[in-house]
């Protein structure tokens, strides 16, 4: 069985589609997935044996220019590229405008979310045949849901099998990495608790490496490790050699962030911190994770900028009820169930 996947972003929703592809791969042995998604994430779903092609898109880039005559080339370039094979099933994983109107342009019987289930319902009616999938459950299940429905297998249980384990055989045991690097404002950790937490990681033997993304992260990263032997601001790195460093390492702690699911997928043990959102629909999900929520009157709240104006000690200020030492305990906890796993 050959099947095509659309799912284009971001970073988290792209690891979040990779356990219903090792569910599939288990219920239908020989089906191949072709995968269309972002170019600037087409590393991950290369990852998955059951991946036969990755298509990249690049929806985001062209949006910029969407008139220039290199636009239009590449779009046409991508079109006959799509519609060369014949699909058994071409699966929305996405369930918005953008990813429908991609999944329309294939060959092959369409498949997603049905109007009650979809992010953006209106995309429901472009379907050839709807799924209902329960909104209120983790977004990992969600997907796994409606694999298992639009290719007709009995939903499995248990945590999900991200199917891109890699070999941890050479584990630094005295490395950590703190994932720092975040969208919405509102799901920064305040900068202190990440240098509070780093002197308590070096205070226990452990050098701290901070990746970055962004002029912003790479900053950031800079003034953490000022004066700081232990904190090392790592050098500009590719998904690839991300992936490689979080497998190496001994385990991480990362606010709401892409990159936290990824150490999930890895099985790398990681505390993952939540204020402004809610870890119960799109948290870090897997084997040894953890995932901490501010307990404060207006968490979650869902919201880019952090509203609070009363007076805090930190900001946001829903994160003074997430302490550093809280932070490192639990993650202490995670490494060492690891090792006793061994």
């Amino acid at each position: 069985m050959r099947v095509l996947i659309i799912k284009t972003s971001s970073l988290g929703d792209i690891v979040h589609t990779l356990p219903a592809l090792s569910d599939a791969q288990k219920a239908i042995p020989g089906i191949e997935f072709d995968w269309v998604v972002e170019e600037a994430f087409a590393s991950i779903p290369a990852w998955h044996s059951a991946v036969n092609e990755v298509i990249p898109v690049a929806l985001r880039r062209w949006r910029r220019a969407l008139f220039a005559s290199a636009t239009r080339q590449q779009w046409r370039s991508f079109k006959q590229h799509l519609q060369a094979k014949q699909y058994d099933r071409v699966i929305d994983a996405q369930g918005l405008l953008k990813s429908a109107w991609l999944t329309a342009k294939a060959n092959g019987p369409s498949h997603g979310y049905d109007r009650q289930s979809a992010r953006e319902g209106l995309v429901a009616s472009t379907y050839q045949v709807k799924h209902r999938v329960a909104r209120d459950q983790h977004a990992i299940d969600r997907v796994r849901a409606l694999f298992a429905a639009a290719l007709g297998y009995p939903l499995p249980a248990g945590l999900p099998d991200y199917g891109i384990a890699r070999n941890r055989a050479n584990i630094d045991a005295a490395q950590l990495v703190f994932l720092h690097g975040t969208t919405w404002p509102s799901k920064h950790w305040p900068e202190q608790y990440w240098r509070q937490l780093a002197e308590i990681a070096a205070t226990a033997g452990y050098r701290v490496v901070l990746p970055s993304g962004n002029a912003e992260e790479r900053a950031r990263a800079q003034h953490l490790a000022e004066n700081n032997d232990p904190v090392q601001a790592a050098a500009a790195m590719d998904l690839e050699e991300l992936a490689n460093l979080l497998a190496s390492s001994a385990g991480a702690v990362a606010v709401d962030t892409g990159l936290g699911h990824l150490a999930a997928a890895l099985a790398l043990p990681t505390v993952s911190l939540y204020g402004s959102t809610d870890p119960a629909l799109t948290g870090t999900h897997g084997q040894y994770q953890a995932q901490l929520a501010a307990e404060f009157d207006c968490a979650p709240c869902l919201q880019r900028q952090c509203s609070y104006n009363k007076p805090a000690a930190v900001s946001p200020a829903c994160y003074q009820s997430l302490q550093p030492q809280q932070v490192w305990d639990k993650l202490q906890q995670l490494v060492q169930e690891k090792e006793g796993n061994k």
